[in-house]
């Protein structure tokens, strides 16, 4: 699996580029094609970073990224 750091991380961010990742627990998730990150913004959080720690915030579980592919992993 490729490994990517924080700042490659940061570009996919749908501004800098098309792509919209977010990386959880060391995994970077391709989120581009959910309509809920759409301009790499989900409601407060932004994607290009690691969201590990704001799970605990979100009213979701760590179940929802299994619906995303898994492209790389965050170094």
């Amino acid at each position: 699996m490729k490994e990517y750091t924080k700042s490659q991380l940061s570009l996919r961010n749908g501004q800098d580029r098309d792509e919209i990742w977010v990386a959880f627990q060391g995994q970077i998730y391709d989120v581009t094609k959910s309509r809920l990150w759409k301009n790499g913004k989900h409601y407060e959080h932004w994607a290009g970073q690691d969201l590990t720690e704001e799970l605990a915030d979100a009213p979701h579980t760590e179940t929802v990224f299994t619906k995303f592919e898994i492209v790389g992993k965050l170094l």
